[in-house]
């Protein structure tokens, strides 16, 4: 066997290796980990596959009692940007510490007790905020942005030279059964806060035409 096989074998083992992580942030392919449950990125992020079961079940009881309750409900979809590339440049463990720190960041950060945060995917997450007004609710997601940029994580292959992350706020006035298209609007805020630059945050209130149409059938 001579060096130079030697060589090509070592480099398609190294390909590989790169190709199976890649795969691995594929959310339907992956365990769910301790205290997080995975899902398959939804319709709107891009894939055609449902929420996770734990996600739409946390969305549809806060819809539910935000109608009972007569109240608003705001939906915070958080996606780390570029985090393929994160990957690729610094290697799975990084990978995975960068995914742990912004993890607690957001966790530490809920307003309140009875809020939570669920894990969609590889590096996107859901917070549901029943109740809250929707300037707490954007200076919520504001609070996020200045602390995933604070931790200082490197990312060579991003412009802002840091790990950033962009956010979708919908809000919404419930009205009867859970509608799907609450998530929908939010993870389109998030692809639209992506083409604009990353590291943003777009809402979208869905209460005025919510109103209009309840006028209209009234």
């Amino acid at each position: 066997m001579t060096d130079t096989l030697l060589a090509k074998e070592a480099d398609g083992d190294f390909w590989l290796r790169v190709r199976h992580a890649l795969e691995a942030l594929r959310p339907v392919r992956r365990e769910p980990r301790p205290a997080y449950r995975q899902a398959a990125i939804a319709r709107a992020m891009g894939l055609k596959q449902r929420l996770g079961a734990r996600i739409d079940a946390e969305l549809a009881d806060g819809w539910a009692n935000a109608a009972a309750r007569h109240v608003s409900l705001s939906l915070l979809v958080i996606e780390l940007d570029l985090m393929t590339e994160y990957l690729v440049s610094y290697g799975k463990q990084a990978s995975d510490e960068c995914i742990d720190a912004i993890m607690r960041i957001l966790a530490q950060g809920l307003p309140r007790p009875t809020d939570s945060c669920l894990r969609l995917g590889n590096s996107t997450f859901v917070v549901v905020l029943p109740d809250m007004p929707v300037l707490m609710a954007r200076s919520t997601a504001a609070k996020y942005h200045e602390a995933i940029r604070h931790l200082g994580l490197n990312h060579k292959e991003s412009h802002a030279g840091l790990v950033t992350a962009s956010m979708g706020l919908a809000v919404s006035n419930p009205r009867g059964t859970y509608d799907r298209k609450f998530f929908e609007a939010a993870a389109e805020a998030v692809k639209k806060a992506q083409r604009k630059g990353l590291g943003r945050i777009e809402m979208v209130d869905l209460r005025p035409a919510q109103e209009r149409k309840r006028r209209r059938t009234a």
